[in-house]
Formats: structure tokens, sequence, C-alpha cells
């Protein structure tokens, strides 16, 4: 069957064990091609009700990030009126990654059950831990569990959203929209969790520690009803969500955008297979992972890394907030670069990691200015932490769509997700070590430029190669 995209027969592998290491992409896409039924109509049509597929999975993602990073921005605000710990405060934030531990399950469930089903799933999951958040009980402790349980099940979405954006835009993009939908897709959990920084400050007051015991009483029970305002108002928007998503969400559009759409993928246990015996893709993977691993949990400790130099909360707060926008505008547009000129992945990675070793520099050296003498000023820390997180998180579309390049015909979400994964392991090892050593940072600080530097020359050395698209572009034509 040209369209059974489901059958058993199209998760046989399409193409030998030899990919990566016989025949060249020329030969393996000539053998892809051959492969391909003749029957039936071709591939090649796009429809219009892409752009609201991508604007509701957009949607969920960016109300993923933005649940997930509810608490770090109204801290001090929740720890009075909910009587929160600073270990309560950490593992909110750490429910995230520890959503990741079920990664793979997700992705086999992509891979064998299709996109809106599992979309629907985490959707769902959405629903229930932002419903667990606003039930009205009034036992603390047991209110605190709630939150916590909520926020559990908020990050069991994380693997859908994080991970699925190239199997949608393969599954209703052209060739040449597919690294612009990916980068939409990808980005939009980021902005959530930015404009986390506004919201919560924004609607939820900062607590006065200063007032009599009176008044303060007054002040908590009002600082708790504007964050249950807050939980009530995300709650709503992931029902409407998750009810657009039910109502429309097909798995697939009727005829396949292109022939890499509509060709076979290899099965989940051979997937696992081909990956970790794949030298090049290991050695991209860990390009991947590495530098945006170390990065996050650099970013998780920015007020703390920032306090020895006289920067506040708050504006440690706004360096992250317009690194993680300036990310995501600049990911979408090179993105879009991307699929007007083909086939220059690794030299957009090159210029991208080449600006985040100079940025990550620059900021550690300026932090040392008692040895370097280099201006240490508001502007300057400004601008080198704000240019790492622009180089850094727009680089993450980039590298899904080369990691879906390189491993062709691996389905989209277990390649995602082993990247994803190992991120997610760095960023653990590192927060463990801070634990043992958070009075010392400095250290930390050399940890980016090293880790940047490591990925650029991985990405240097690593050899490109584009299967998926050398089949859409010659076997279509």
């Amino acid at each position: 069957q040209a369209l059974g995209w489901c059958s058993e027969e199209e998760r046989q592998p399409l193409l030998g064990p030899s990919l990566g290491t016989g025949p060249g992409p020329a030969r393996r896409s000539r053998e892809a091609a051959a492969a391909l039924p003749a029957a039936g109509p071709g591939p090649g049509r796009v429809y219009g009700r892409r752009w609201l597929v991508l604007l509701l999975f957009s949607l969920l993602a960016f109300a993923q990030g933005l649940v997930w990073n509810t608490w770090g921005p109204i801290q001090n605000s929740a720890r009075q009126a909910y009587g929160f710990s600073s270990w309560d405060i950490a593992l909110l934030v750490l429910w995230g990654p520890i959503g990741f531990l079920p990664c793979f399950a997700f992705m086999w469930l992509l891979d064998k059950r299709g996109l809106r089903v599992t979309v629907l799933l985490t959707s769902f999951l959405m629903v229930l831990g932002t419903g667990l958040r606003c039930i009205p009980v009034s036992d603390l402790i047991l209110r605190r569990r709630l939150i916590h349980g909520g926020q559990m099940l908020n990050g069991l979405a994380g693997p859908t959203v994080m991970n699925a954006a190239p199997f949608l835009s393969t599954t209703w993009f052209s060739a040449d929209e597919r690294a612009t939908a990916t980068a939409i897709a990808s980005m939009l959990s980021y902005l959530g969790g930015a404009c986390a920084f506004l919201v919560g400050p924004l609607v939820v007051p900062a607590p006065n520690g200063t007032s009599p015991l009176l008044a303060a009483e007054s002040n908590r029970a009002h600082i708790k009803d504007l964050i249950e305002t807050v939980l009530y108002a995300e709650f709503g928007v992931v029902c409407l969500i998750f009810s657009a998503t039910l109502a429309y969400f097909p798995p697939r559009p009727p005829l396949p955008p292109s022939v890499a759409a509509a060709s076979q993928r290899l099965s989940y246990p051979r997937s696992f297979c081909r990956l970790l015996s794949n030298l090049r893709f290991l050695m991209i993977a860990l390009a991947y992972a590495i530098p945006l691993g170390v990065f996050a949990g650099w970013s998780g400790v920015l007020d703390l890394i920032l306090t020895p130099v006289h920067v506040s909360q708050v504006d440690a707060g706004w360096i992250g907030f317009w690194s993680i926008v300036g990310g995501c505008v600049v990911g979408i547009a090179m993105a879009r670069f991307a699929d007007f000129i083909r086939g220059m992945l690794k030299l957009i990675l090159l210029l991208l990691f080449s600006g985040a070793t100079l940025s990550s520099t620059w900021f550690t050296l300026t932090c040392l200015n008692s040895i370097t003498h280099l201006p240490l000023t508001t502007v300057t820390l400004y601008a080198s932490c704000i240019l790492l997180g622009v180089f850094l998180n727009s680089s993450v579309p980039i590298f899904f769509e080369l990691f879906v390049e390189t491993v062709y015909p691996v389905p989209e979400g277990i390649t995602c997700g082993v990247v994803t994964f190992l991120s997610n392991m760095f960023m653990g090892v590192l927060l463990f070590f801070l634990t043992f050593y958070h009075t010392e940072l400095s250290w930390f600080n050399w940890c980016l430029p090293g880790s940047c530097l490591l990925s650029l020359l991985l990405i240097l050395c690593f050899r490109e190669s584009y299967d998926r698209l050398y089949l859409d572009v010659v076997v279509s034509v």
C-alpha cells in the first residue's frame, strides 16, 4: 500500500545495514527510491491545515514550558504562601528533567501510534497536572504534595513537546519548510519558560518582610490568592488546548508532502542498534548534549553565579529571559535560512558555536576582572550572557534537523529522544556536583567555554550527509 504508513511492512528496514559504513548517500538514496511502492499517487502535496497542526502543537509546547517554570520566578512568594522549602522549590523545577526518564516510552508511542495519540496523551497529562495544582484544600502539606504531583505530570509531557517537532515537520511539511517548522515547534517550549519570568512577577507581588504580623498574614493570603489565580489561568489555557487537539488534530495528511514522509522507517529495536553503532551520530549527539546540558545547569544557577559581581536576582532573570527570546528568534531565522539554502546545517552550527565559544569566554574572563582587567559593567554582563543564550538556544532546531538527516531512516522521535535524554543526563550530573560545590561556582564558568569549544571541534570533524534531503530532491524529480 503506497500510503499505509502505519502498516507492519513499512516498519521494516528500508535500507541495508551498511548505512553510514558502506555505500555513499547517493547509492543509499537510489536503494530507497527503488524500495518505494510504484503504485498509487506520488507524494508531494501540502495542505493549508498543516499550519493549524503546527499552531496547536506549538501552543501545547508553549503551555508546557510556562507551567514548568511557574514557581522559579515567584519562589519567594511561594515560600510565604505555601511554606515551600528550598528543597521544594528545587524539586518543582527538577520535575522537568525527571519527566524525561520515560522518554523512550513516549517515543515508542509516537513511532507506533502516531502524532495524534501521543499529543492527546501529552495534553491530557498536562490537564491532570494543572488540575491537581488547583484543588482547593486547606491542609498546606497536602496542597504542596498536590502541586508536586501536578508538576511531575507536566514534566512527563516534556519528552513529546521537546522531541516530536522533527516528526511533525516531516509528516506535514515539504522539504523546503521542514527546518522552519521544526524550529517553531521546538522553540515555543523555551519561549513558554521565558514568559513565566513575565507572567508570575507581574501578577504575584514579592512578599513584604517588614510588615507587622497582622499585615503580614493579610499579605500572605493576598499573595496566595494571586498565585491561585495564575494556577487557574494556566489550567484554563491547557484545557482549551486539549479541547482543540481533541476536536481537530489529524495524525497525518491525506497525501504525504514528500518522498521521505511516505518512505519506510526502521523498527524500534533496529533503530537503537543503528544509532548506537553510528559513530557520526554519536559524535554529533555529544556535540549537542554536552554544551546544552552544561548551559541548562548554568542557567539554573545564574543568579548565584552573578551574585559575586553584584547582579541582582531580578537582573539575572531578565538576562535569562532575553537570552531565550533572542535564541527563539534567531533559531527560527536560521532555520528559514537553512530551508532556502539546503545542505548548510554544519556551516550554520559552526558559526553558532564559534559565537558561543567567544561569548562564553568573554563572560568568564569578565567575571575574573581582577586578573584580566576587562571592564565589568552591566552592559558587558548582559551582552555576553544574552549572546551566549542566543547562540546556544538557536542551535537546537538546526541540530534536530541534522540528527534526522544523519541517521535516516531511523524514526525522528527516537533520534531526538536519545539526544535530549543525553542532554538531560549531563545537566543532572552537573546539578549533582553543584550540591557539593555550591559555595564556589567559578569552576562552572569555565565549563561553558570548554564544552562549547569541544562541541565546535566535534562539529568541525563531523562528516555531514543529507540522505533524507537527497531522497526528496532526487527521487521526487
